[in-house]
């Protein structure tokens, strides 16, 4: 990998791990349902006029911006109001690794090797203790949105492959048209329509900073980077770099909101995503196969 683009991807990293901050920040005080509508709704416009929708059926756009806005980064941010930690929340995402795997044994009949079933049994062992070592920054009402985010991850892929786009960022764009009003829609169901007018009463700088964040840096700059990445690189060289979310989450909650982290769940975190990683590495004959 060129030393230009692997500085660009470990900047995407800190700035994706960064973001765990600022779903924190906008949260805190406001319905996080609301918050992620807003973030779609400012990443979307005005840009779409500006870019070609992506030769594919409504039906995968419409799918695709509920999965990707409502099932992940609504549940994420939810997870976070309801007492998770944004750094333990960006590792605990990380089991979106896992049901991916899940997902390409279901759908796609991929074969889990003895290094992935290692992996994941490891993984699984550092997820458990770091659950039950809670210092308080981990709850069963966060756990649980988390788990969903995370299952909802390989879904957003399935989407876009059964789409068969060949312009993702455009695909993720227009997608992201249809993720505001679901979230809308679930926020009103769950807490009534004064959550509308309690939303705008509250609107501050925290909330602008937090959206502004999160639909700029986060998506549009994120994801551009990303896809380009994607389409010059092979997936198993870029997936082991998402591990590097977590270590800046975490960095960035300890620095912003004083964020801690017991030290069992230190080594369970290095465990979870040291088993993480042995799912993400190809083997080493693979690799070297890939290189020949």
């Amino acid at each position: 990998m060129q030393g230009r683009d692997l500085l660009l991807i470990t900047s995407v990293m800190a700035i994706w791990g960064f973001n765990f901050s600022m779903i924190k920040l906008g949260v805190s005080d406001m319905d996080p349902l609301l918050i992620a509508a807003a973030r779609f709704a400012c990443a979307t416009f005005p840009l779409i006029f500006f870019i070609r929708k992506p030769q594919v059926p409504w039906r995968y756009l419409m799918a695709y911006g509920l999965v990707f806005g409502t099932g992940i980064w609504g549940m994420a941010s939810c997870s976070i109001t309801f007492g998770l930690s944004s750094g333990m929340a960006a590792v605990l995402l990380q089991t979106d690794v896992l049901t991916t795997v899940l997902v390409g044994v279901l759908l796609y009949r991929e074969i889990i090797s003895p290094r992935m079933a290692a992996g994941i049994l490891v993984s699984l062992v550092g997820l458990v203790v770091s659950v039950f070592t809670t210092n308080g920054n981990v709850t069963l009402a966060g756990l649980a949105f988390i788990l969903l985010a995370a299952i909802c991850w390989p879904l957003a892929g399935v989407i876009l492959r059964s789409s068969g786009t060949r312009t993702p960022f455009a695909f993720n764009l227009w997608g992201m048209l249809f993720a505001p009003l679901p979230l809308m829609a679930l926020s009103v169901a769950m807490n009534g329509w004064g959550v509308l007018s309690a939303t705008y009463q509250q609107w501050g700088m925290d909330a602008w900073v937090s959206v502004l964040f999160q639909a700029y840096p986060t998506t549009l700059f994120g994801y551009w980077v990303w896809n380009r990445m994607l389409l010059k690189y092979p997936m198993s060289q870029l997936a082991p770099m998402t591990l590097l979310v977590s270590v800046f989450a975490l960095l960035s909650g300890y620095a912003i909101f004083d964020e801690q982290l017991s030290l069992a769940q230190w080594l369970s975190c290095s465990i979870f995503l040291f088993g993480i990683a042995l799912v993400l590495y190809p083997p080493r004959r693979k690799a070297l196969a890939a290189c020949s």
